[in-house]
């Protein structure tokens, strides 16, 4: 559980009249000097570091090792923990430390303007991240829910099914989940990380009991507080967990919702800023080395309460916000990632937030009953002109579990987000062959409108038997993404291949001039990228010679 809000001495004080608390407040604050703020320093390297790439075990779990194994991920030096050594003389200035990053190479601190000064001229430090004229006021809470309303108890709807999905039953059988039960994939032994703004009374409400009778929970932490237990702050978290996880006969049942779960609070409902987004990357930080699979993420930053620190249009390229950066890692080292698009469609402001915008994410918009777009999913595309969103479920009236323990619906591409969490962890349990990338490459593909993509729903509304048949391409030659771009590079796997074959690779222009050749020697799960090799848009030719095998694909570069 968590620690107590109030000391013994607080709870006397809270008996006092109001003019002696603000007289207490004030001296306190006379005490104390000047306001402190958060900062996230980042460092210049990680040379002295006791880690090593080759002893992953030192900060990364068995899990998380296994998974990069299975997909020929490396251990780069991004993933070594920041250098002890820097964290101590940042204390030493008398800042308080909070989360370190592995990926950014970055410290969040506490601490005075004047100490930050001093910090940033430590011959180690690099810069700032984020910091000067931070507020830590209010929150803007588009993806928090809005318009829940409570659905009563129905009977079973539609013909006899193997489970009773009740009302849950449309936005189930969207997805093609249903066909996925029914095959039996559930999300078993998949680990799922939802990062969200509390899951109040989850360890409580009766549809996520056997989560926590089976220690489906393997882990919880929130990041605002800096504490393990995420059961009493907002129901948001709760709301987005149950359309994966919740057993309800006849009413609701999630997506994957026999999978294994780590809970994380990233997002303080009393502000936005910065800070929060430095939240999420701790938070996919810890994910990742606990072994996560699946990231599931409904929340969005683009408009902060300090406007100084807010992002533009312009900035949602798939490379600048902070929390797009750590969605884009977290894909690269093997993970899913399912995040939220937005609910601003109606808006002004009627794009995508980040980290929506990250490259290899799964941005996911909403639909209604009928798979008609809803009026508030915001659209794309990206700033820099990819697809987005990139997928679409159920946000509108869709089912989920409350914190008193009834169902309910409610609103917002935050619910969709989860649907296809579970989609793709269900899709993953029953192609465990499959790398993170052919994952979620293989969901684009099996969109409703693959073919014709827009800006409002992207591929359009995912398919768990379009998807599987899909699947099967990938033991074959596969070159994805083709059209490909310097942000999503081309990935070539060619399972037919036996283990220790010489595969030469090389790649032409339409006048025959070889651009680029490698040489790889397979290895069971064969994927190669093609290096950025600044090519100017245009049709090419890649030629790949195994043997007595020899392919020569046309590719596209746009």
């Amino acid at each position: 559980m968590a620690s107590d809000k109030f000391t013994a001495s607080e709870r006397m004080g809270l008996n006092k009249p109001r003019w002696l608390l603000l007289a207490m407040l004030l001296v306190q604050l006379t005490c104390f000097g000047q306001t402190t703020r958060k900062y996230l320093v980042l460092l210049r390297d990680k040379t002295n570091t006791p880690y090593s790439i080759g002893r992953p075990d030192q900060f990364l779990s068995a899990r998380a090792i296994l998974r990069r194994q299975k997909q020929s991920i490396p251990v780069l030096e991004r993933d070594l923990p920041v250098d002890p050594a820097y964290v101590t003389q940042l204390r030493q200035t008398g800042a308080t430390v909070w989360f370190t990053s592995r990926w950014l190479n970055a410290v969040l601190v506490e601490s005075t303007d004047a100490t930050i000064a001093s910090i940033e001229k430590l011959p180690f430090v690099k810069g700032l991240e984020f910091g000067r004229s931070l507020s830590n006021a209010r929150i803007s809470a588009d993806l928090l829910p809005n318009r829940l309303t409570p659905v009563a108890s129905a009977d079973k709807l539609g013909s006899i099914q193997a489970l009773n999905y009740g009302n849950s039953l449309a936005q189930i059988t969207q997805l093609g989940a249903d066909q996925m039960h029914e095959q039996g994939y559930h999300g078993e032994g998949m680990l799922i990380g939802v990062l969200d703004a509390g899951f109040l009374n989850a360890d409580k409400v009766s549809f996520l009991r056997p989560l926590f009778t089976e220690n489906r929970v393997l882990a919880t932490y929130d990041f605002v507080r800096k504490e393990k237990s995420v059961y009493e702050d907002d129901s948001h978290g709760l709301a987005c967990l149950s359309a994966i996880a919740a057993t309800a006969d006849n009413q609701l049942y999630g997506t994957a919702y026999k999978a294994q779960f780590v809970l994380l609070r990233t997002e303080d409902v009393f502000s936005e800023s910065r800070v929060e987004e430095a939240n999420w990357l701790f938070g996919v930080e810890y994910a990742d080395s606990a072994g996560v699979d699946i990231i599931s993420s409904s929340l969005g930053y683009t408009q902060f309460d300090d406007a100084s620190t807010s992002y533009t249009y312009q900035d949602l390229n798939g490379r600048t916000p902070l929390s797009t950066r750590a969605a884009q890692i977290a894909a690269e080292v093997g993970m899913v990632v399912v995040v939220a698009a937005g609910n601003e469609g109606a808006d002004a402001w009627h794009y995508l937030s980040a980290p929506s915008d990250a490259v290899s994410a799964l941005a996911i918009g909403a639909v209604t009953q009928v798979g008609q777009r809803a009026s508030f999913s915001s659209f794309g595309p990206s700033a820099d002109g990819r697809v987005k969103p990139d997928l679409a479920a159920r946000g509108q009236g869709t089912i989920i579990g409350s914190p008193g323990g009834q169902i309910s619906a409610g609103n917002g591409t935050s619910f969709a987000t989860p649907l296809v969490a579970g989609l793709a962890a269900g899709f993953w349990q029953a192609h465990p062959e499959l790398t993170a990338g052919q994952i979620t490459d293989a969901l684009r593909r099996s969109g409703s409108q693959y073919n014709t993509p827009d800006d409002l729903l992207g591929y359009g509304i995912p398919n768990f038997s379009r998807a599987s048949a899909l699947a099967e391409t990938y033991s074959q030659l596969l070159l994805y993404p083709n059209p490909f771009s310097d942000a999503e590079p081309l990935a070539v796997r060619w399972g037919e291949l036996a283990l220790n074959t010489a595969l030469d690779a090389s790649l032409t222009d339409l006048t025959g001039r070889v651009v680029w050749r490698n040489q790889y020697v397979t290895s069971g799960l064969d994927v190669f990228v093609l290096p950025n090799l600044q090519l100017s848009a245009g049709m090419y030719l890649i030629t790949l010679v195994a043997g007595d095998q020899k392919r020569t694909i046309k590719i596209i570069k746009r």
